[in-house]
């Protein structure tokens, strides 16, 4: 993840949180989806699609403090979106195979490469790559396939992913209650910077884990 990218991220997350502290925007948000929108985004990211939780979550974490959404309404609604998604990728990689995953990875826009470095750490870590693999920003959700390749027990997948989204969630949901909610702009565009590092710094390290797997 090269520094540009960083940038861009930062850049588009600025641009997000203008669009949060408009009230038109909150209410159509309301209106529109509520915590069911909440659960099928957080499906959809669940399911490798390209729909960041690391923009859901502190999203929904702001609005919980604006009273919005109650905020353990929204962990759940947030949770079982998550998990159904990760179910789903389970799911698929248990009961079509490796072989046909791979031809059709485009759908998730998800490399063959990444896929067998996640398929090799899991290989190597099992329930721990589970558990680890939920709180990793960009490639959280590739763990699922490898689980389901290996058969891994449903109920142990499904224990451990649990675990490691419900850190991950809960963090991110606190991220935006108590940062993003701040009436100081500039703390709130501080908070995105150092959460977008700490994101970066995650990330590089998995990387480079699963590498040497």
């Amino acid at each position: 993840m090269p520094t540009n990218n960083i940038v861009i991220f930062l850049l588009q997350t600025i641009m997000i949180l203008q669009t949060i502290f408009s009230t038109t925007y909150i209410n159509h948000l309301l209106s529109a989806y509520g915590y069911m929108g909440l659960f099928g985004l957080m499906a959809l990211e669940g399911a490798s699609l390209p729909i960041p939780s690391e923009v859901i979550a502190p999203i929904a974490g702001y609005l919980a403090a604006k009273g919005v959404f109650n905020f353990y309404i929204a962990l759940l609604a947030i949770l079982a979106g998550n998990m159904v998604g990760v179910v789903i990728d389970y799911a698929i990689g248990y009961f079509i195979g490796k072989d046909v995953v791979y031809k059709h990875l485009r759908l998730f826009h998800i490399k063959k490469e990444q896929i067998d470095a996640f398929d090799s750490w899991f290989n190597r870590n099992g329930g721990f790559a589970v558990f680890v693999s939920r709180m990793i920003p960009v490639l959280r959700g590739l763990i699922s396939f490898p689980a389901g390749f290996a058969r891994m027990p449903f109920k142990k997948f499904f224990i451990y992913s649990l675990i490691g989204s419900a850190i991950w969630d809960i963090l991110l949901m606190l991220f935006g209650y108590y940062l993003l909610s701040s009436n100081n702009l500039y703390v709130a565009m501080s908070a995105v910077a150092l959460l977008a590092l700490i994101f970066y710094m995650i990330y590089r390290t998995a990387v480079k884990r699963t590498r040497k797997a």
